[in-house]
């Protein structure tokens, strides 16, 4: 499955994958997930905001156990984020027929689409759709940098975009929610285990900042004369950085765009996106609060207009105690960690139990073409997988 996958996206020039919503490599993906799911005699289906769900067992009945991550990427990702939980979920349930174990509830992989956001700017579309976080007027508005609609790119995949919205009947389906993720950081190489139970999401969220200035000649127009955008927002990076460190979080300005973005030419226009995260929701408020109030004062001293819009924005999300508490009992006592990135089991635990594997990442390097795990440690991933499976769904 690994080798079948790898190919699918990958950008020579850089190493990475571009496996953007809704485009070629997407539709690729997708196949490979539908002939996954057919090739071992599983219930395939897509459900109204484009998520596949591969079942083995009734879905109707109810109190499934479901697994399953997502197959899209970051501009030049790495092979693991999101691919090294589906491939982990059908080998999972390939070991359990191994086993000879018989499941007592309904078994599901799912690929749920557009997680990343990496076209659109949202993360986790298609589970914000299913759980109602996200209206479907707002997704059919989202826009990539080209200016095509999400819901123009749906239908040239051959969806319907009007479909969209949240599912009542398929989350009532579903008991409990188990993604697999390759680890992003290097606390489990800090141990001898390869495997580890989430125990909470750091709160995080997107915020825009559009630094207005005035265009002018690079050559002719003096310092002094200048407004200057590029500078505020430079300035404002800085800041970001010193803030979050004093404050114990995290502050990235990751994307930017320029008007009129010519070498000679002063901006106009510098449009910056932030991602902030912290351990708690008053932590990372109180940060965002005093990027924003730097940007302001510096946008003041440079004559530029800032703007700041906030893009996406999700919660705290302490895993369902009960089901994380019996996860770390199957695997017996493997440890128990924090994550600052989002994920789909984040996003559905306000509608569903959920909880998360993670697999040991040497580097601790995500989202590059760096991101690693040995194969060993894949396997001890899907065993582990297998094991949970089996306590959730075949007692």
């Amino acid at each position: 499955m690994w080798k079948d996958l790898l190919p699918i996206g990958l950008a020579s020039s850089s190493g990475g994958y571009r496996r953007f919503a809704w485009t070629a490599a997407d539709t690729d993906c997708r196949a490979w997930f539908e002939h996954q799911a057919r090739s071992r005699g599983l219930a395939y289906e897509v459900d109204r905001n484009g998520n596949q769900w591969a079942w083995l067992g009734d879905p109707a009945q109810g109190d499934a156990v479901v697994t399953g991550s997502h197959l899209d990427s970051v501009p030049d990702g790495g092979a693991f984020d999101g691919p090294l939980g589906v491939v982990s979920s059908f080998a999972a349930l390939d070991e359990l027929k191994a086993r000879g174990a018989t499941p007592s509830k309904p078994l599901a992989v799912v690929n749920f689409g557009d997680e990343e956001g990496a076209r659109f700017g949202l993360a986790c579309v298609g589970s914000r759709l299913m759980s109602g976080q996200l209206t479907p007027r707002n997704a059919r508005e989202l826009r990539d940098a080209d200016g095509v609609s999400l819901a123009r790119a749906m239908e040239a995949a051959g969806r319907d975009p009007l479909a969209l919205g949240r599912d009542d009947d398929r989350l009532a389906r579903i008991g409990a929610f188990v993604e697999l993720h390759v680890e992003q950081g290097r606390l489990l190489a800090e141990t001898p285990h390869a495997v580890g139970v989430a125990s909470a999401i750091w709160p995080h969220g997107r915020w825009r900042f559009d630094f207005h200035g005035e265009a002018n000649h690079a050559g002719t127009t003096r310092l002094e004369d200048r407004r200057d955008p590029m500078v505020t927002y430079a300035t404002t990076v800085l800041a970001a950085r010193k803030k979050a460190r004093l404050a114990g979080a995290l502050a990235t300005f990751g994307k930017i765009a320029v008007e009129p973005n010519g070498v000679n030419a002063i901006p106009s226009l510098v449009r910056g996106w932030l991602d902030s995260r912290a351990a708690d929701e008053a932590t990372l408020a109180a940060v965002v609060e005093e990027i924003e109030r730097a940007a302001a004062e510096r946008g003041e001293r440079d004559g530029v207009e800032v703007r700041v819009t906030r893009e996406s924005f999700t919660p705290v999300v302490e895993f369902e105690h009960g089901l994380r508490d019996e996860l770390g009992k199957v695997l017996g006592g493997v440890p128990v960690l924090p994550t600052g990135a989002g994920h789909d089991a984040g996003i559905l635990s306000q509608d569903v139990p959920t909880a998360m594997l993670f697999v040991r990442n040497p580097t601790g390097v995500s989202h590059s073409p760096a991101e690693t795990a040995t194969e060993d440690d894949c396997v001890a991933g899907v065993a582990a997988l297998a094991d949970v499976l089996e306590g959730l769904a075949c007692r």
